[in-house]
């Protein structure tokens, strides 16, 4: 018996290298577009994220231009990076040293939105969620920005298709999706509009890859992979406390321990920003291509957002948080 699957083993792999595997590789000659070398990028946005994109970045060894329209809001773009670089290298102050240096030196901070695009060969659009801001940018940017250079959003909920219909650039648009905390999060979604091109895709693959992160693919989808399936779930555990089921505590502390989540649902809403949640859960709504039912408006939370209590990012959501 053992020799008749030795044989068979050896037959199959014979089979499978000799006639199958040269008909594979025929077959997707389509997919040898080569990626781009990317060395220099643009991210528009010094908070949290467009900072933590900036410094994964350059610390990878790419160069980096940080664009904001106040030079006060880019000094803290660089105190934010400065602050991850000092919490991640903690334990040995000469690699902190040297890790805020080295990163630092690549990177470049300007007012100058289209002057700052002038070099780009990747542009990472990190600004307010607004599609009417987001499509002000890139008409600017696309009339400055070399033709080679790819432009991408870091959106979690707009779709990507609309940011990029007002550019001359279809073929090399697309979303670059980032998780905050940037530095910490390994997950990057890259996503493809009907539009964008193989060599775009297998560009910010490149680039993605190199930045240390893990990139999955998602064709251009409400919420994409993670927040079609987050927000549903954050807005379901909401109507659960509104409805007096359960407190908000009692259903975090649930699904932490009784489902293995890191965070419980309150937690992370408040994490998130409850106005990004709603603004969220309205653009699905109106755009109606997510069921109504998923994303119907929810009084508690509405009623958070119009009292200014945000989540942690205002010191008060679901949970009260102490001032810095």
């Amino acid at each position: 018996m053992s020799q008749l699957f030795r044989s068979a083993c050896q037959f199959s792999t014979r089979l499978s290298t000799k006639n199958f595997l040269r008909p594979l590789i025929v077959s997707n000659a389509f997919s040898t577009s080569s990626p781009r070398d990317i060395q220099n990028i643009t991210v528009y946005g010094s908070g949290l994220m467009g900072a933590g994109i900036v410094q994964v970045a350059a610390q990878n060894g790419f160069k980096v231009t940080m664009v904001d329209i106040e030079e006060s809001f880019l000094e803290n773009g660089i105190n934010i990076i400065k602050t991850s670089l000092k919490r991640q290298f903690k334990d040995d102050a000469n690699k902190q040293k040297e890790a805020i240096e080295s990163t630092l030196s690549n990177i470049k901070t300007s007012t100058d939105p289209s002057k700052s695009a002038e070099n780009a060969d990747l542009i990472i659009e990190a600004i307010i969620e607004n599609i009417q801001k987001k499509q002000d940018l890139f008409t600017k940017l696309d009339s400055v920005a070399p033709q080679s250079a790819i432009f991408t959003s870091n959106t979690s909920s707009l779709p990507i298709i609309e940011i990029a219909k007002i550019t001359k650039r279809g073929d090399k648009f697309a979303g670059l999706h980032f998780f905050n905390p940037v530095p910490r999060m390994k997950l990057v979604e890259v996503i493809k509009t009907e539009n964008t091109s193989d060599e775009t895709y297998e560009s910010l693959i490149e680039v993605v890859k190199k930045m240390q992160k893990t990139p999955v693919t998602c064709k251009d989808t409400p919420g994409f992979i993670v927040n079609r399936l987050l927000v549903p779930y954050l807005l379901e555990a909401i109507r659960l406390y509104e409805r007096g089921d359960a407190s908000f505590k009692d259903i975090d502390t649930a699904m932490k321990l009784g489902a293995g989540m890191p965070m419980g649902p309150f937690e992370l809403s408040d994490f998130v920003g409850l106005d990004t949640l709603k603004s969220i859960c309205d653009g699905w709504r109106e755009s109606n291509k997510v069921d109504t039912n998923l994303v119907a408006s929810i009084k508690v939370l509405d009623d958070l957002v119009k009292e200014g209590k945000r989540g942690r990012k205002s010191g008060e959501g679901f949970y009260k948080y102490p001032s810095k």
